[in-house]
């Protein structure tokens, strides 16, 4: 435990962080005091030689704090290394091999997170005191120089001038040796006092004197003067014999007195200093040399392996790797720095091992690691954007609601530094970290998309919601990042991915996958709830669904970041998981945008027109399956007679397959007008939004009678206000290019123009009608023929409306039988088909009024009253007359309320008096189909009506 406190790093990180951050702050201001020395004219020689005097003793200290920093890094590397764990974590350990096990035992498990922490904030230390002062090499050269150039003649021209004319004066022989070091050594050359100072005694020339005469000169002694001085004071000290006992300075037999004696001592061991002093840079490097930690050539040797050790053993990317999984922020600027360790080692490898093969085995270390380094950064950076996205973007009420919504908030983090990297020297070579970031981050954007559509087109049209979702977040996560790198346009991505970067092309990979799962999946297989405005799957349709193959999983930051965050988006995605409806709809039309959204629209009215061509010879079996006479329903049989009747009439059994696919054709075209109508719904809300957003540049306000008007004749308020202010910068002589002002307010004019046009944006439900309408004009005469007489016969007429009548009946029964049998594959979506057609057809009153469901709801009212009527006064003794005929009846009253609710809509949407229709007068005369005049629309395009 001793030792253990004594040699590890993390138990002097508290001492190491003071010592730097004192040195850093007193090296700083040395600097400041420099740089003003440097520019002041004129100095005074004293201030200027203590700023000197203390620039070299903070360089000392300097080196002498790299030193011991570095000696700890050597301590614990080697207690480490001479004390290996004794069990590594079997959980982390992938791999069997013991040829492995010796070295990660001493590296890879040896050393625990706040141990790599402290490791990587003590090289940082080193690191950036070390290049702080190699920059400031050349500013402090010249007050480096001046001190050791004043320290030596000092010592040679006043120390040793008192020591010849003392102690020396009578011993020729090591007089001898002080005026050689004097001769070796001494300027003269900037002293004015040049006589021989065995002339002057002691008492002439006193210390002002001396230093009155001295001036030191920025010129520092040679390598090889240092050295002749310190031979010469060893030799002047053992007198030749240097394995005297005591040392080289104990007591010393030439008789040289101790204050003398420890004058050249402390001479002799500033000299061995001054020539690391001198040589700046490379002590600069040697104490920052850390390649040591690469180094294992040991454990190859036990191991009998070559340099074979997997990536997650070497030290210097354990740190990096550390950074990375850790996400300290106070670490991530400091993410570099162990890759400067691959550095020191190939400079050793090669200066002074001078082994080549070393080298190499060292780059391609590296290569690995920076490649694995440039990509797990953009993960983190990738996935800490995204997280700040996705939080951003998470409803604030569902967090506020949340016990422990503090989870959905993102820990700060600072890339910038990271951002700023052009230049990194690794190996010597420079290489451009930012430009790799944004290549890599380019391609993460693109997969992402990929993986985004791919998992959707993996699934059914309801996850929509979801698709938008995440690429909402992808969005802002690209606006996030695109502030520090330059990113490809999310736009081009988004194309690109979709491959729609064509001009002429006006589909893409989600236009398709919606199509594609309309036809396959939606229309097929989901029913309408026309109260709730969705769409939900059959239990009995959910065939295709049971087919798909899963979807690949793909890596966390490619959903919404964090965990917690994916998790919470993917509950808020679950709750539009079972269902299609209006929130569906607004993801359909951010996605396709107007671009691809009206191929949806054209290729769903081309589905609406085949299926309508695809049912007509099956309507006409069934039109030849109906008897030649049908009679109105009879009153006095009640509700089990009429019921008989209809039995009879719809002789239906023999072709019961066409039925159920007419009634599926019918459902799939119901679906596809309720999804127009949905679409129209969210498009006009859209339209509102932006007409409200561009009013007031247009200069539309409200009339008097509610209808907007412009408040000016000519110009909207937008144009007008650059209009005036091109005039004004035009007419001025000291605008130099005007022409730009003109162009600016030539462009307004156009976008004022673009705008009124988008004001008056046309119906998409209208439009599906009216095409709707024109397709069944080439199947008028089969469904809807043009009575013999002149007059409606309504025993013989065999119309569409008669065909629906019989199947609305038949379901509606089929649902009191065996509910789940036919209800639960059709829904509303037939109501919706069958009024549509018969309302375009000019049939409504004609169903209304023949309808079988109808006749019989007014039988049984009728019937209701009449028991009423002569009901005994205690009304609990009566039977119920309705007894097995509730759930059939209220089966018929829901869809009569339905089918009320689409025909007035129809009227609504498309009235009868601006279409082509069919009418009948209340004599019972049919009114002929007749051309009326249309109003201003979007749909005159379309084909026309021709006349009867």
């Amino acid at each position: 435990t001793t030792y253990q406190r004594h040699y590890l790093i993390l138990n002097h990180m508290g001492t190491i962080r003071a010592e730097h951050d004192d040195f850093s702050i007193r090296f700083a201001s040395a600097m400041n005091q420099m740089i003003t020395l440097k520019s002041s004219d004129g100095a005074d020689n004293d201030w200027s030689r203590d700023i000197k005097g203390n620039m070299y003793d903070t360089v000392v200290e300097g080196f002498q704090l790299l030193s011991r920093w570095t000696g700890r890094i050597w301590e614990q590397c080697a207690w480490k290394f001479s004390r290996p764990c004794k069990e590594p974590p079997i959980s982390d350990s992938q791999q069997d091999s013991a040829t492995f096990f010796d070295y990660e035992k001493v590296v890879r498990w040896n050393y625990t997170a706040e141990e790599r922490r402290a490791l990587l904030e003590l090289i940082g230390y080193i690191k950036s005191i070390g290049l702080m002062m190699q920059h400031c090499d050349t500013l402090v050269s010249e007050a480096l120089w001046e001190t050791i150039h004043m320290e030596v003649q000092d010592f040679v021209q006043d120390k040793l001038d008192t020591m010849l004319r003392t102690t020396f004066r009578k011993k020729k022989d090591l007089s001898r040796i002080l005026s050689d070091m004097r001769t070796l050594s001494a300027d003269w050359m900037a002293n004015t006092s040049k006589a021989d100072p065995e002339q002057h005694s002691l008492h002439q020339e006193t210390e002002e004197m001396r230093q009155s005469t001295f001036y030191p000169r920025p010129v520092a002694p040679t390598a090889a003067q240092i050295h002749c001085l310190q031979f010469l004071i060893c030799e002047l000290v053992s007198g030749g014999n240097l394995r005297k006992p005591g040392g080289l300075f104990g007591n010393s037999s030439s008789g040289i007195p101790v204050e003398d004696l420890k004058q050249l001592e402390t001479f002799f061991y500033k000299l061995s200093f001054f020539l690391h002093i001198l040589d700046f840079t490379a002590t600069i490097g040697t104490l920052t040399d850390l390649g040591f930690l690469w180094f294992r050539e040991f454990y190859l040797e036990s191991s009998r392996v070559i340099q074979q050790f997997p990536i997650e053993c070497s030290l210097p990317w354990m740190l990096v790797d550390h950074v990375i999984e850790s996400q300290d922020a106070g670490l991530l600027e400091s993410i570099l720095i162990p890759l400067d360790l691959y550095n020191d080692s190939a400079q050793h490898a090669l200066t002074y091992l001078k082994q080549r093969f070393l080298y190499d085995e060292i780059e391609a270390e590296v290569d690995l690691s920076f490649d694995l380094l440039v990509q797990k950064l953009n993960e983190v950076i990738f996935t800490y954007y995204k997280s700040c996205a996705a939080s951003t973007l998470l409803d604030s009420s569902f967090t506020y609601a949340c016990d422990d919504g503090e989870k959905y908030f993102v820990k700060p983090l600072r890339f910038d530094a990271i951002f700023k990297l052009r230049r990194v020297m690794i190996l010597g070579r420079t290489i451009d970290l930012r430009s790799l970031i944004t290549q890599r981050m380019n391609k993460l954007f693109r997969e992402n998309i990929d993986f985004l559509l791919e998992r959707f087109e993996y699934g059914d049209l309801c996850g929509v919601v979801e698709l938008q979702q995440l690429l909402d977040i992808l969005e802002l996560t690209h606006q996030s990042i695109s502030r520090f790198l330059e990113l490809d346009s999310y736009s081009l991505m988004i194309s690109e991915m979709q491959e729609n970067l064509s001009l002429v092309s006006y589909s893409s990979r989600i236009s398709s996958q919606i199509w594609n799962e309309m036809q396959t999946d939606f229309l097929p297989n989901f029913i309408l709830c026309n109260t709730t405005q969705r769409f939900v799957r059959s239990l009995k349709g959910a065939h295709h669904s049971s087919q798909r193959s899963d979807a690949s999983t793909g890596k966390p930051y490619f959903y919404c970041g964090s965990h917690d965050l994916t998790m919470a988006y993917q509950g808020l995605a679950g709750l539009y998981r079972d269902f299609f409806g209006i929130p569906h709809m607004f993801a359909v039309v951010k996605l396709l945008g107007s671009r691809s959204l009206p191929g949806i629209i054209r290729a769903l009215l081309d589905h609406i027109s085949s299926k309508i061509t695809a049912m007509v010879p099956k309507v006409t079996g069934l039109q030849e399956a109906l008897p030649k006479s049908i009679g109105l329903l009879s009153f006095d049989g009640g509700i089990a007679g009429c019921q008989k009747i209809i039995h009879e009439i719809l002789t239906w059994e023999a072709k019961s397959d066409v039925k159920v696919e007419v009634l599926h054709d019918l459902k799939e075209i119901g679906s596809a007008l309720y999804w127009m109508s949905l679409l129209d719904i969210v498009l006009r809300q859209i339209d509102t939004t932006q007409f409200m957003q561009s009013a007031p540049w247009l200069g539309l306000v409200p009339g008097n009678d509610g209808q907007v008007k412009h408040a000016y004749s000519d110009n909207t308020p937008f144009t007008t206000l650059l209009s005036a202010a091109t005039s004004a910068v035009a007419s001025s002589p000291a605008c130099a290019n005007p022409s730009s002002y003109l162009v600016m307010s030539k462009q307004a004019e156009a976008a004022s123009l673009l705008y009124k046009s988008n004001l008056n944006s046309g119906s998409v439900l209208e439009y599906a009608l009216a095409f709707t309408s024109a397709a069944l004009d080439r199947h008028y005469s089969k469904w809807s023929a043009t009575p013999k007489t002149g007059f409606i016969d309504i025993t013989t007429s065999k119309d569409f409306y008669r065909v629906f009548s019989g199947l609305q009946y038949s379901y509606l029964e089929d649902s009191m039988t065996n509910p789940s049998k036919k209800r639960e594959m059709l829904g509303d979506s037939v109501a919706w088909a069958g009024c549509t057609i018969m309302y375009l057809l000019g049939q409504q009153l004609h169903f209304e009024l023949f309808d079988f469901s109808y006749q019989f709801l007014n039988v049984a009212e009728i019937e209701t009253a009449t028991v009423s009527l002569y009901q005994p006064a205690d009304r609990s003794k009566s039977p119920n007359i309705f007894q097995g005929y509730e759930v059939i009846l209220e089966a018929m009253r829901k869809a009569r309320r339905l089918n009320n609710h689409v025909f007035s809509m129809l009227r609504a949407r498309c009235p009868l008096e601006d279409k082509v229709a069919c009418a009948i007068k209340p004599s019972g005369a049919p009114l002929h189909r007749m051309k009326f005049s249309n109003t201003v629309s979007a749909f005159e395009t379309l084909p026309q009506r021709a006349n009867s």
